[in-house]
């Protein structure tokens, strides 16, 4: 295998010279390195440094990169784990370099879940993620991080896929970003839910090509209820932007008080807060001691996803605009507006021009296409 030697944060590790055809894995063939997952490593190593682990799986190693900066950078005890032979003899040189108490291992991902527990198990797969929820729910003693690459499916832009795999309505909305982390989140807390255990998200957002959760995991039937209880859905009127929130693991029928028409049910899914402020608090205290790639790019989704108010879909504000032909204001001119009216109003990490409020419809409508 011929490799080149790689820097992310502190961790200097050596990864495979792909070109084109050689960059997907396979149970014994290439060994992937995902240079556009940085940011979405350099966040868990920063949150990891936040929490007190007392173990570490990488599940599906590949290169072994994110459980080598989990040891190494954060001084966390790892497991790396990967199916292909050609993967555990690329991390095996890698973890004797870097900490040779670093357990590697080679078994399918769901076998080796299936038969020891971990402190924390990361999933992050090559697309979807949902055949190995069911034995990471069972595994995982306090936190669960996953990360989902099958956008498409969770957002609803291929819905029979999203259907098939997350069991849930998604649909293509202008806030379809958010449904597709929503979507997932909802299916990883039914699968907690059948064994009495119970989730709190702790810094979950998604990017452009990816949606990543980082959760914690509550023992007992009460905490599985609370989590249960955060299960809904989105009901979303077809002909304009109006919708509704709806808790409850059934859709109930709604009809737009604008329109007249029946509402379209997107869920069931997560319904309410996705981070927790005071954990994205202390991550934001440990990033200027912390050499990361990408750290300017992570401080601003902390600050946004910090700052971010827990309504489960947000308005693209030019769309609103062109939807009622005025020219929007400035963004921070146009939540001034709404604050103003005594509403919450902030961005959101989702899109540039998103913008996230309790005011209903008119009101965001009314202020519009005020001043």
């Amino acid at each position: 295998m011929l490799t080149t030697r790689v820097t992310e944060g502190t961790t200097t590790f050596e990864v495979p010279v792909q070109d084109e055809e050689s960059s997907f894995p396979a149970a014994s063939g290439p060994v992937f390195y995902n240079t556009r997952m940085e940011m979405n490593r350099d966040a868990t190593v920063l949150l990891v440094r936040a929490l007190d682990l007392a173990g570490y799986l990488d599940t599906m190693g590949a290169s072994g990169v994110r459980g080598l900066r989990v040891a190494h950078e954060c001084g966390v005890p790892v497991t790396i784990n990967d199916q292909s032979s050609r993967a555990e003899e690329l991390i095996r040189r890698n973890a004797d370099a870097i900490d040779p108490a670093i357990r590697v291992t080679r078994s399918d991902a769901n076998a080796l879940m299936s038969s020891e527990r971990f402190d924390c198990i990361d999933l992050d797969p090559f697309g979807t993620p949902a055949p190995f929820v069911d034995a990471a729910a069972r595994s995982a003693r306090r936190y669960l991080f996953v990360t989902a690459t099958d956008t498409a499916p969770l957002c609803g832009a291929h819905k029979k896929a999203g259907i098939r795999r997350y069991f849930s309505n998604p649909l293509n909305t202008e806030y379809h970003a958010e449904v597709g982390l929503r979507t997932l989140l909802g299916f990883v807390t039914r699968e907690l839910v059948k064994y009495d255990r119970g989730l709190v998200p702790l810094f979950c957002f998604a990017s452009h090509h990816f949606v990543r959760l980082h959760l914690g995991i509550r023992e007992g039937a009460e905490a599985a209820d609370r989590s249960l209880a955060r299960m809904g859905f989105i009901h979303q009127c077809p002909a304009c932007a109006y919708r509704d929130e709806q808790p409850g693991i059934l859709p109930l029928h709604h009809v737009c008080p604008r329109c007249g028409v029946s509402l379209t049910p997107v869920g069931p899914l997560w319904l309410g807060a996705v981070c927790d402020p005071d954990l994205l608090g202390r991550m934001a205290d440990l990033l200027p001691g912390t050499v990361l790639g990408t750290g300017k790019e992570l401080f601003r989704l902390i600050t946004l996803c910090r700052e971010e108010h827990p309504s489960s879909s947000f308005y693209d504000y030019h769309r609103l605009a062109k939807s009622i032909r005025v020219s929007p204001p400035q963004i921070e001119t146009f939540l001034g507006r709404i604050r103003g009216q005594g509403f919450a109003a902030t961005r959101t990490h989702f899109a540039g021009t998103g913008v996230k409020t309790d005011a209903p419809l008119d009101v965001v409508l009314g202020l519009m296409q005020s001043g």
